[in-house]
């Protein structure tokens, strides 16, 4: 398993300034970054982006460095040098977020037919079936977006959960489909509440995890209209919120 800073400067007026860095698995970091900036506010679509690219001089190439320009210039340096923007797995990122959120977020729309309960069940094994560097080290996270018949649409791995969401969204966002409205994404681990928050911004409606959510997860869910199941395993799961996109058997009134 590889770990790696990833440091990012930003360009503006023939100045160049650090950003920050944040650690993860190399691969994809175009995604990455385009999804942290996303999450961020900094930008609502790839088009925002003016140059994203590997630092360089004459004969020196820096993979883990990139340098970046943005339409938005100088004003996003506030906002990107948060130390929330900084780590691959935070535990306090959020804090004091959600009152922004709440000016992002749409009501994500879902559109397709009720999910199938043995298609919640089996999402995990393909998201699996995807993941090489997790069978190859049994060591990273995955994220996965899926069409509402199961069709895998793109599949990404990272040391960091929240870079692997980010990589997907960063994924979604090259192709210009956000919002990702009538999509499922499927989590290889927990949902605390930056997955949650990742998800409401990219118009997610359905979030599946293999474990449970935290309770702000949940909260965040319910809030921005997001469909949460989690401890999906040996063909059981539990729903947190907003049961009615799934076609879940009537629960028998008590007699």
């Amino acid at each position: 398993m590889t770990e790696e800073p990833l440091e990012l400067r930003l360009l503006h007026g023939g100045e160049e300034y650090p950003v920050s860095v944040t650690m993860r698995t190399p691969g994809h970091d175009e995604e990455l970054i385009l999804g942290l900036l996303h999450a961020a506010g900094v930008i609502e679509r790839a088009a925002d982006v003016l140059a994203l690219e590997p630092w360089r001089s004459e004969h020196v190439t820096q993979d883990n460095v990139l340098r970046l320009r943005l339409r938005s210039g100088l004003d996003a340096l506030t906002v990107l040098s948060r130390p929330t923007f900084t780590s691959s797995a935070c535990g306090v990122c959020g804090s004091g977020s959600i009152e922004r959120l709440a000016l992002r977020a749409v009501p994500p729309r879902w559109t397709a037919p009720p999910l199938s309960p043995e298609l919640v069940c089996d999402l995990p094994r393909r998201l699996r079936e995807e993941q090489a560097l997790f069978s190859a080290t049994g060591a990273l996270h995955g994220a996965g977006l899926f069409t509402p018949v199961g069709e895998c649409l793109v599949v990404r791995e990272d040391v960091g959960r929240h870079n692997a969401v980010d990589k997907v969204v960063g994924w979604a966002l090259q192709r210009d489909l956000l919002p990702l409205w009538d999509h499922v994404l499927v989590v290889s681990g927990r949902v605390g509440f930056e997955i949650a928050q990742k998800a409401a911004l990219a118009g997610i409606p359905v979030v599946c995890a293999v474990s449970a959510p935290s309770s702000l997860a949940a909260d965040v869910a319910e809030s921005f209209g997001l469909t949460l199941a989690g401890f999906i395993r040996d063909g059981r799961f539990n729903v947190y919120t907003l049961p009615e996109r799934l076609a879940l058997p009537a629960v028998p009134a008590p007699t």
